[in-house]
């Protein structure tokens, strides 16, 4: 990759944007209304301080304690309303006995029944009797103040929330959608993704190339009364550069390019997902010609059902809606492209993909061996790389890899350099690398001598059979090192990418993914556990030339069960071809298990040979495998 991922201005944009002019300056205007609330807040905080300091040297105490403190001469000053007596003390004293601290202000109240001579002691101890009351009490607008405080509060979050609901996102989108239009986001180094560099699907380019040529020309193409086309569906594996192929169409036409990944358009509130697709494509429209991007669009797009969607369904439909409404063009969507990525375009609604909405579909495949070493060239270009490095040579070992998986080989390969302590990268790091991608870690298990010795036989057997039937992978590696979930592994690839299998190359797997049972039974005479990933892929491999590429004359020419593997026998056929489907399945393994056993007696000193050496040297890799087995390399095309 060249760039970055543009990231998001903020948190709660559901999208990204990149080559968009900046926004206008919104317009400012007074905040009377926050002026008024912060005032008023203002007043009431000032007011309870006020009223807590005044109040908490009060403190009520008895008669008793009162004219105890008069005859003791500590009673400065008091005030007298009615019964009731307020008053401030010369010296501060403890409070009663329920409470702590000492209190020099205080009220209390004289009996009615008192007969005590009061105002006597008072001036005879030079008491000030007051005409204003020593402790102030709150004034009666002050009272109110508090009393509503917590009702004018809910009427300002009142008014918030309604504000926001108005402010023209509409419904619960308004809540938690945003106030101000995204800002445009600065590429590294001011460069933005261009076909330059993408590598590997030449072809899918090609397609694209008449979206970034309608986006560059547009009026040459209304001239001729040609329409800009709404909408590209990119489908594909995952990891085969759908994301980069858009940013780099938008790069190319140098238009603004806005992403986002369907799921961030989900929430639980129903109608948040309709009011952010609105919203994005009002952005888009504002810079138009534009493009917007919508990764993993099958979140959102899947077939809709006939039964009314409760929660998240109906917020899903009702987003998917909202979608198809902006690409109809009935809200002025004209010179806004819509890119969106799946690799489950199977499951996608039919009105979402109808010409109009998504006019163009696009494979886009894993690359070929030229593609692999073009894409590696560029994963590896800030990558110091030895002169023994043949970039051909490792595009000629990964088929079926992406662009994703080859830029983890090279990272890995790197890291493996790092930690070596080297100062470039060389081709056994990249062979280390792509051991570890495809084989899994190496694991510190030390193995009993037996166990070692069988899980030899086993892969021998395995190794063996590869080399001995025509058409076969050749093996590249063989190791009885733990690796993964593996006590001992075979690698075997082809030297060119394959793109249809021939019945005979298939049951060739299949023999050989059993060479390793065949082996530990023929050697050992038992059968252990091992090979259960052996039979998970010889079932996969029996099942498809059965019932779904019409390798079985019983069965016939005709696809009898689901390609979605998660529901392998399905109802996609009658019961009775289903049992057929079996029985041609163990025909056919049966067969190939028979062929093994058969050959690996034939060729029992080489699958000694070949188990002994690995014992010794517990990895081989071709040349040495070939070797051992006394087998020379048959072809090299597969």
């Amino acid at each position: 990759m060249s760039n970055p991922v543009p990231p998001r201005d903020r948190t709660d944009q559901p999208w990204r944007s990149e080559g968009a002019p900046p926004p206008p300056p919104p317009k400012r205007k007074p905040p009377w209304m926050r002026i008024i609330i912060a005032a008023l807040l203002v007043y009431l905080i000032t007011n309870l301080i006020l009223t807590l300091v005044n109040g908490d040297d009060d403190t009520s105490v008895s008669y008793t304690d009162f004219t105890k403190q008069v005859a003791d001469n500590n009673v400065a000053k008091i005030y007298s309303k009615g019964d009731a007596i307020q008053g401030e003390l010369r010296e501060s004293r403890p409070k009663p006995k329920d409470a702590d601290g000492d209190y020099k202000k205080f009220t209390t109240q004289r009996p009615s029944f008192a007969d005590d001579k009061l105002f006597e002691d008072l001036e005879r101890h030079k008491v000030t009797v007051t005409a204003r009351p020593v402790v102030q009490e709150r004034s009666l607008l002050t009272n109110l103040l508090i009393s509503l405080a917590p009702m004018i509060l809910i009427i300002v979050l009142w008014l918030f929330i309604a504000r926001r609901v108005s402010s023209g996102l509409g419904g619960a989108g308004g809540m938690l959608g945003r106030k101000q239009p995204p800002k445009p986001v600065e590429m590294e180094g001011g460069r933005r993704t261009t076909f330059a560099d993408v590598a590997g699907i030449d072809e899918v380019e090609g397609e694209l190339n008449d979206v970034v040529d309608f986006l560059k020309h547009p009026d040459a193409y209304r001239a001729m009364g040609a329409k800009m086309p709404r909408g590209v569906l990119l489908t594909g594996p995952p990891g085969t550069g759908k994301t980069l192929l858009a940013r780099a169409v938008a790069g190319e036409a140098n238009v603004p390019f806005f992403s986002a990944s369907a799921s961030e358009f989900i929430e639980m509130i129903v109608g948040v997902g309709a009011s952010r697709v609105r919203e994005l494509f009002a952005e888009a429209r504002k810079v138009a010609p534009s493009i917007v991007f919508i990764d993993e669009i099958d979140t959102i797009g899947r077939a809709r059902g006939g039964g009314s969607g409760l929660g998240g369904h109906d917020e899903r439909e009702q987003t998917l809606n909202q979608i198809l409404t902006e690409m109809d063009g009935f809200s002025g969507s004209e010179g806004v492209v819509v890119i969106a990525a799946t690799n489950r375009a199977d499951v996608l609604d039919p009105a979402l993909t109808r010409p109009g909405r998504f006019d163009r579909t696009v494979v886009v495949s894993p690359p070929d061996r030229e593609g692999r070493e073009a894409i590696l060239r560029i994963h590896t270009r800030g990558i110091p790389l030895a002169a023994d490095v043949d970039l051909a040579q490792v595009a000629r070992i990964t088929p079926g890899m992406t662009g994703a998986d080859l830029a983890n080989l090279a990272n890995e390969a790197a890291l493996l350099a790092v930690k070596r302590r080297k100062q470039d990268v060389t081709m056994p790091d990249f062979s280390g690398a792509l051991e570890k991608v495809q084989l899994g870690a190496e694991r510190s298990l030390v193995m009993p001598g037996e166990e070692r010795r069988r899980t030899a036989y086993h892969e021998s057997g395995h190794a063996l059979l590869g080399m001995l039937q025509p058409g076969a992978d050749p093996v590249r590696k063989i190791t009885i090192v733990p690796r993964g979930r593996a006590l001992g592994v075979t690698l075997s690839t082809p030297d060119a990418d394959k793109y249809a299998y021939t019945e005979e190359y298939l049951r060739g797997r299949i023999i050989g993914a059993l060479g390793g049972m065949a082996a530990e039974q023929l050697v050992f005479g038992v059968i252990t556990t091992g090979a259960e990933s052996d039979l998970e892929q010889v079932t996969n491999l029996a099942r498809g030339m059965v019932g779904r590429w019409g390798m079985s004359e019983r069965v016939g020419r005709l696809s009898a069960l689901p390609n979605d593997g998660q529901q392998p026998y399905g109802l996609a056929a009658a019961p009775a071809t289903l049992d057929t489907i079996d029985e041609e399945m163990r025909r056919i393994v049966d067969e190939c298990y028979a062929h093994a056993l058969h050959t690996l007696q034939d060729h029992r000193a080489q699958l000694d040979a070949l188990a002994a050496a690995l014992l010794e040297s517990e990895t081989l890799d071709e040349a040495d495998a070939y070797h051992a087995a006394g087998i020379p390399r048959l072809s090299k095309n597969g």
